[in-house]
C-alpha cells in the first residue's frame, strides 16, 4: 500500500524564507506549491486544494488575517489546517489569528525539526 503524497501550499513575501520552508517540505516528501503573495496564493487556491496551507502572517499585499479570512469563505477549503508564521512575537497577533481560525503561529526564525514536527500533527491523515 503506498501513501498519498500530501499537498502544503507555502506563502511568504519573502523569496528566502519561501524558498527554504518549501525545501524543508519536499525533503520531507511533501508535495509543496509555493506563492510569494496573497493574492497569488488565491489564484491558486480557485484550481488547487493543499491538505495544509503556511503562511506569514505579515505580507504587503494582504496580511494573514485577510487572506485567513477570505480562505475560511471558500467552501472547498473551508477546512483546511493553516499555520501562520511570523517574524514578530506578538501576543495579540497569535490570539486574533486563533480566533480567526488558525490552526497554529509558530515563531519565524524557526528549527525545522520543530516546524515538520507541528506540521505533522495538523495535517490530515
Amino acid at each position: 500500500m503506498t501513501l498519498k503524497k500530501k499537498h502544503i501550499l507555502v506563502i511568504d513575501d519573502e523569496p528566502t524564507w519561501l524558498k527554504s520552508t518549501a525545501r524543508v517540505l519536499r525533503g520531507e516528501g511533501y508535495r509543496v506549491k509555493e506563492a510569494n503573495s496573497g493574492a497569488e496564493a488565491l489564484t491558486m487556491l480557485a484550481k488547487f486544494r493543499p491538505d495544509l496551507i503556511v503562511s506569514d502572517l505579515r505580507m504587503p499585499d494582504m496580511n494573514g488575517f485577510d487572506l485567513l479570512d477570505r480562505i475560511r469563505r471558500l467552501p472547498q477549503i473551508s477546512e483546511t489546517p493553516v499555520v501562520f508564521f511570523s517574524a514578530i512575537d506578538d501576543f495579540h497577533a497569535k490570539r486574533v489569528a486563533r480566533e480567526l481560525g488558525a490552526t497554529a503561529c509558530l515563531p519565524k526564525p524557526y528549527d525545522q525539526r520543530d516546524v515538520v514536527s507541528v506540521l505533522k500533527q495538523y495535517l490530515p491523515r
